[in-house]
Order: C-alpha cells, then structure tokens, then sequence
C-alpha cells in the first residue's frame, strides 16, 4: 500500500472513531418545549421543571432584527411551541446553551404517543429560514451534515424563505456588522 493509500486509511479511521466517542458522548434531554427565543434557540423544560436554554445544532437563523428573522422564529415556534421534544446534546456553547439536534412529533401526528421522527433544525432550513452551519459541520454526523447541505441547496434552488433574496446575509456577518 503506498504512503498516500495508507494516511487516507488512518483518516478515515480516525474520523469514524471520533464520530463514534462523539455519538457515545451526547446525552438526551426530553422535555416540553416552553419558549421561542429566536430561529434557532429554544426553552425546554425537563421532567424536573427546570428550564433549559437549546441552540439547535448545524443551523444559523437570521436574527431577530434582521430580514425574515421573525418569520424563522414564527416558523421554529409553530413546529414545537408546547410539543415535546429530545435534545440529542453534544456541548454547551460559549452562553452555556445545550447545542444539540431537536427532535419533535411530525405536525400532521394526533395523540401522545407519536414518535419524535422530526429534526427541527433540518426543517428549518427545509423551509428556507435557516442557513446550514457549515462551520459547525464536523460536530454532526457525516448524513446529517449531508442532509442539511441538501435541504439548503433545495431551499436555494427553489428560492424558498430567505432564499427569495438575490443575497441574504447570514447571520454570522450580520452579527460581525452589528457589533
């Protein structure tokens, strides 16, 4: 095997040891969802009654102020406002959110007992009022990074949400411009 062939393998080994002690080290949150900050942040409160703060992982929504920012949180609200929902969490972020993949029921489910099949974030951007967070990409798994780079390629194409804009600016430069 030649010296290429071989650092290619030990990447590749590599990278799926770290996606599995990253897949062995996420917890699960489930709770009922309470509040709506924005696009992409959520409040679930546990089994306990304690409140907390969720960054929904490998999305960036517009900001509140910014164009469809309220449409992105109406959106994100509309999907799980009061609904229960898993938060497979990874890490907290530097305002010790949990960052993590949310799960809730489909909207077209009746009852109690409806599994939570749906990833919020992914619909996000599905909808065309999220960007896939491509910096962030090597903290999801390799299929959900690929179907998040789909969903916004499709939202794109068929000028969805934010998309209907020739330029909407991400968030993170509307951020950078802010401050």
């Amino acid at each position: 095997m030649s010296k290429r062939a071989e650092i290619h393998v030990r990447n590749r080994v590599l990278t799926v040891l770290l996606m599995v002690s990253m897949g062995a080290s996420a917890e699960t949150l489930t709770g009922t969802v309470v509040g709506v900050t924005d696009g992409d942040t959520i409040t679930v409160m546990d089994a306990q009654r304690e409140p907390h703060k969720v960054r929904l992982a490998g999305i960036d929504a517009p900001e509140k102020n910014q164009p469809f920012g309220q449409r992105a949180k109406d959106s994100l609200s509309t999907l799980v406002f009061g609904k229960d929902v898993e938060v497979r969490w990874h890490k907290h972020d530097r305002y010790d959110r949990l960052v993590g993949k949310v799960m809730v029921a489909a909207p077209d489910c009746r009852g109690n007992s409806c599994p939570r099949t749906l990833d919020a974030g992914l619909a996000q951007i599905t909808v065309g009022l999220a960007w896939w967070y491509q910096k962030y990409a090597k903290e999801q798994s390799v299929e959900d990074a690929h179907r998040y780079e789909f969903a916004e390629q499709e939202a794109r194409s068929k000028h969805a949400g934010l998309w209907m804009d020739p330029q909407p600016t991400p968030p993170w430069e509307w951020r950078k411009a802010e401050h």
